[in-house]
């Protein structure tokens, strides 16, 4: 079931003009989309709105819509923000039935990253998805995708089967297991290793050389005379 309650107001302004008209009202316009009606322009006390969004339940989930006595099911589609204030400006709310099933983007969280051997070895991890696009029950949907890095190695590949919390969700790629992140050598472990090596390859190069030219005399110890080989006249 939802855990937020959206209390909205339908707008008879729309448009960019409506919009602002409810910006300055204090408001954050929205439209309801999705079934077998049409759009509405709908509204949201600015307050009330920014308390549900920092609850982090709010986008991806589901959420119940209220309007005077009606209450409708619906799942928080998209929130536009202000680049510079950080103001939430717009958002899309999608009407949905709990039981149905939805595509959706589900975020991935890692864990036990302290717990990991590979990162104090100079590893690096490379998310390629941060998010995974999964069909899901509407009121199935996960708070996130777990990905625990305790134990994995440097070179690991963590791939869709490796995450938990999947057990009501599938994702939308079904061809293959694909790839959510590796483990790498670090670029700056990398580079600190090409460094000694090259320093010891330097190294090398220049004791041959001073040999060669004879500064450093070259000596075997099947040439050095052993005192005892000596006999006495």
């Amino acid at each position: 079931m939802a855990d937020i309650i959206l209390n909205v107001d339908v707008r008879e302004g729309v448009g960019t003009g409506g919009a602002r008209a409810a910006r300055r009202a204090g408001l954050v316009p929205g439209v309801l989309y999705g079934g077998d009606k049409a759009p509405v322009a709908i509204s949201v006390n600015e307050r009330d709105f920014r308390k549900s969004l920092y609850t982090g339940k709010l986008l991806g989930h589901l959420v119940k819509l209220k309007y005077g006595k009606e209450t409708q099911s619906v799942i928080a589609r998209e929130v536009q923000f202000d680049p510079v204030t950080d103001r939430p400006l717009h958002f899309d709310l999608m009407r949905v039935d709990e039981k149905q099933t939805i595509t959706i983007e589900v975020p991935v969280h890692f864990i036990n990253e302290d717990q990991c051997g590979a990162f104090r070895q100079g590893g690096s991890l490379e998310v390629v998805r941060h998010s995974v696009e999964v069909k899901v029950r509407a009121d199935h949907i996960p708070e996130d995708l777990i990905v625990d890095l305790a134990g994995h190695k440097l070179g690991d590949t963590i791939r869709w089967s490796d995450l938990k919390n999947t057990g009501d969700v599938e994702p939308t790629i079904t061809d293959r297991d694909f790839v959510i992140a590796s483990i790498k050598t670090s670029s700056a472990a990398k580079a600190a290793d090409e460094i000694e090596e090259a320093i010891a390859e330097e190294q090398a190069e220049a004791e041959a050389a001073a040999v060669e030219a004879g500064e450093v005399p070259a000596t075997e110890q099947g040439d050095e005379e052993n005192p005892e080989d000596k006999t006495e006249d």
